[in-house]
Formats: C-alpha cells, structure tokens, sequence
C-alpha cells in the first residue's frame, strides 16, 4: 500500500456531480425505472445494477439495465414510456442532506492562502433533463455555480464515449474555470481540486483527472462495494477498462475520502475558510 500524501496544495476549485450527490434525483429514476419494469413482469432494478448505471452517460447506462432486464419491448419503447415517468418526478428534485449548507460556504470561501475557492458542476445529465430536475431550484441551490461554469453530459466539448468514468468531464470543468478567473488569479491545477461524488464511475473519473475526490454514496450503493472501498477511492474498480492505468490512484495514497454525508463538511482538511 502507498504512503498517503499529505502535502496537498489548499483546494481552490470544488467540482461537483449532481444527481445523488446535491439531489435527490437517484430516486426519481429509480420510481420511474420501477414502474416500467413492473409493467412487464420485471422486479425491481436491483442495488447491483443501479451501482453499474450509477454516473454513466445514457447511452451506457442503458446497456447495463437492458441487459439486465430483458424486457420485451424495444428501447425505444422502454425510453418513451420512462421519459413521461421521468418528466412527472423530475421536477420535485430537492436537495440532499448539507447541501444547501455546503454551497452557501463555498460561495464565498476562501483558502488557507486567501485565494477564492471556486465551484463548478459537471453532471452526466443531458440539457433536457437538467433543466427538469433544477428549473425549481435555480433561484436558491443553483445559484453558486455560474452558467458556463455548468458542464452537462450532452456537451459537444466531450468527445462521444468519453463520458464518466473516462475524466473528460471533470477536466472540461477545470479548463472552464481557468478560463473564467478574475484578474490576477493563477491558473489552478488539478491537483488543486475536489470532485465530490456519488457513484462509482464518478469516483475513478475524478481520479483519472488527476484531482482530489470526496465519494458521497447511497448506503444502498456502499454495501456493494464495502468490501471495495480502498480500491473505489483509488479509482481501481475498473469502471473504464483496463485503459489508460497509470491516470488512476493507488490504494491508500490519500488523494480520496468517503463520507457518509454531506453534512458538517471538513473544511481545514481541504484548507478552505468559511465565513
């Protein structure tokens, strides 16, 4: 096991997933997933599944489920009959447990070293479905994070299949960021970063890129990977194939963490200062 590094720079750009991780839009696709599956004598959509899904662009999650569930019906059948399931629960989205908290600090917080921490959000949400899920929660949760700092997951910046867990995401957010500075500040590298998520797949994306990671999970979701845990943290579940190793981390090198919630985040761990 690796030595953990303890030297970190202060962290100066949050970066963050959204469905699970700032609301509770996990469990409106599930109840809409359900619901389609039930219809044709399908159980429910397992928690094993769900981690597989969990973070993926559509397309890939799609063929995780449609392998599982073999139903029959096309899938573009399942998807029209889901999509109006999915425009009823969406829009009752609400913020998961020390959200509203956590982003209000950071939207004036400054590091140890009085440089502005900044935020950005990368969701693997096409621009459809992040409309649904936030339209109601753009004038309070959403406010931190500013229009072209918002990155989603039909961008035409990522190129195709290189969705999470590949980083393309997370360091299309940092390039945004650094690109949107106020005079004077010094480009910030991705080693000067905190990606905070929910999934799997999400996880090893922030890794791949290089940044630091903080690893939210479902309860549901931790018992699948209990056992895992290191090896999750370090980016090492193979989400992405065996591709491209030498981008991911190394069990116990300290550059990840899981919490159990959002609540009573540690600041002085990341170096940052709340007011």
């Amino acid at each position: 096991m690796t030595a953990p590094k303890k030297d970190f720079p202060p962290v100066r750009a949050c970066l963050f997933d959204m469905d699970g991780l700032l609301i509770d839009s996990e469990e409106k696709y599930t109840l809409a997933t359900n619901a389609v599956l039930n219809r044709y004598g399908r159980p429910d959509i397992p928690w094993s599944i769900k981690a597989k899904m969990q973070g993926r662009a559509g397309q890939a999650a799609g063929d995780v489920l449609h392998e599982w569930a073999q139903l029959p019906i096309s899938r573009e059948q399942y998807m029209s009959e889901v999509r109006v399931l999915q425009y009823e629960h969406f829009p009752t989205c609400k913020p998961l447990a020390g959200v509203e908290t956590l982003l209000s600090n950071l939207s004036s917080a400054k590091t140890t070293r009085k440089d502005r921490v900044h935020t950005a959000l990368a969701t693997s949400s096409h621009k459809w479905a992040f409309e649904l899920k936030t339209a109601h929660l753009q004038d309070s949760l959403f406010t931190v994070f500013e229009s072209e700092r918002r990155i989603l997951g039909d961008d035409e910046r990522i190129p195709k299949g290189r969705g999470k867990p590949s980083p393309d995401i997370y360091l299309l957010a940092l390039k945004v960021v650094n690109e949107t500075l106020g005079t004077g500040e010094k480009e910030i590298l991705p080693e000067e970063c905190l990606v905070f998520e929910d999934s799997v797949p999400g996880v090893e994306s922030g890794r791949r890129a290089g940044m630091r990671v903080v690893w939210v999970p479902h309860p549901e979701l931790f018992g699948e990977f209990r056992d895992k845990e290191e090896q999750v943290l370090a980016g090492r579940t193979g989400e992405a194939g065996d591709v491209d190793m030498h981008l991911v981390g190394e069990v116990g090198d300290g550059w990840a963490e899981r919490l159990d919630t959002l609540e009573e985040f540690p600041y002085q761990r990341y170096s940052i200062v709340v007011s």
